[in-house]
């Protein structure tokens, strides 16, 4: 077992239990993370001794509150590398961040014909979103293709770049195949051709450092359940020359200057988009969760898996009827693949007999199944307590199962 996991593992009850009389082996990070103690703890402590609305009251417990949520929004600012806490928005996930892009900055500067570009590998959370757009706007979704071995050319995002394009919108790492888009490259392009950029970065913050202020993007979005926070919260990184000229698409409290029966004035960002009482244990618990990963080391993290990537990818290329998705190389901590002659359902049912989670299906990326013309996939997608040993264990039981199947 490597130093990292044995580090970590300490912290997270759940692998005390059985799953179908077996250790778990939860391999299902990219669906969400684990959380660990010291996460649930601070969320605990919240509700027990310190609830409090914020941003109200100017009462001890309010007062309190509301320093601690900011503080928040600047260890999040620290963590990504922002220039001000006040580029950074508090939401549900990354599915309301791409959504609220779409209506406060593609609703009030896109016209009839205007371009919206995404990649081919993108979750539907990246492209649902702007085809709500284009159905009310009338502008156009294009995409730009990946190469046939899965690697992102930067001839193709420039070819179907145009002077029509206004917002450039993909991944960080593909949910899927583990891609690494090269951000910044990409981010280059698109404001040589007068295009924001927008990136979705779920599967990316939990794993390496994140400099937006590097990347050059405009919008950077993730969600705290990836990262071993608590679901329910989201993070929305926004320029903020950009996010000062935006309207709010969502009225309430709290996002007021004045309020007349005539008219109303809205505060500064970020406050102008948190309408109501904000999601409080979701900061205090992502706090916490950045703090956890902060003290692991991003680096060691970065390490540890892409050694368990690699090695389980080594090991699948080994088996006669496993079919991989992707390449080997500059891939994030996921790999997706298909047993030859078995649905994806199937394998993940039966691993799970062995007490191994897996993701099975199309992982919200529907368009790329057509593409790679399979009806999903099984994904194993890694974090910072596997080990190893649940390695081979996963491995030996993927052997069991394929005979079982008899593929």
């Amino acid at each position: 077992m490597s130093l990292l996991s044995d580090t970590a593992r300490k912290d997270f009850p759940i692998f005390e239990g059985l799953v179908n009389g077996h250790k778990l082996v939860y391999l299902d990070n990219a669906a969400t993370t684990l959380k660990p103690k010291q996460v649930v703890d601070r969320i605990s402590k919240y509700y027990l001794y310190e609830s409090s609305n914020v941003h109200r009251g100017v009462h001890f417990l309010s007062d309190q509150g509301t320093k601690n949520f900011e503080n928040a929004r600047k260890t999040i600012q620290n963590y990504i590398h922002a220039p001000s806490d006040e580029e950074i928005l508090f939401n549900k996930g990354t599915t309301d961040s791409i959504n609220f892009i779409a209506q406060t900055y593609g609703w009030q500067y896109l016209n009839e014909g205007d371009e919206v570009l995404i990649s081919e590998v993108e979750h539907h959370s990246n492209i649902v979103p702007w085809q709500i757009l284009a159905e009310r706007k009338k502008i156009v979704v294009k995409k730009f293709d990946v190469s046939d071995d899965y690697a992102v050319l930067l001839s193709n995002f420039k070819s179907a770049l145009s002077d029509r394009t206004k917002i450039v919108s993909f991944t960080h790492i593909s949910n899927t195949l583990g891609i690494v888009m090269p951000v910044k490259e990409l981010a280059d392009l698109a404001h040589k051709a007068g295009s924001i950029v927008v990136v979705d970065g779920a599967q990316a913050v939990a794993h390496m450092n994140v400099n937006v202020q590097d990347l050059g993007c405009d919008f950077y979005t993730f969600s705290s359940h990836k990262i071993y926070g608590p679901t329910g919260f989201g993070v929305l990184f926004g320029k903020k020359e950009i996010l000062q000229t935006l309207n709010p698409y969502q009225g309430g409290g709290g996002i007021i200057d004045k309020v007349t029966f005539e008219k109303t004035t809205f505060i500064d960002a970020p406050f102008r988009f948190e309408p109501g009482t904000p999601h409080i244990e979701g900061a205090l618990g992502l706090e916490a969760a950045i703090q956890y990963v902060l003290s692991l080391g991003l680096d060691r993290i970065a390490h540890h898996e892409m050694m368990l990537t690699e090695k389980v990818f080594s090991e699948l290329k080994t088996i006669p009827q496993v079919v991989l998705y992707g390449s080997q190389l500059h891939r994030g901590a996921i790999v997706s693949f298909n047993v030859k002659g078995a649905h994806p359902s199937d394998v993940g049912s039966l691993l799970d007999n062995y007490g191994v989670a897996v993701r099975t299906g199309h992982h919200c990326t529907q368009p790329l199944m057509q593409k790679l013309q399979v009806p999903g996939t099984v994904r194993a997608s890694f974090a910072v307590y596997n080990t190893p040993e649940e390695i081979d264990f996963f491995i030996e039981s993927l052997k069991k199962v394929i005979g079982l199947l008899k593929c």
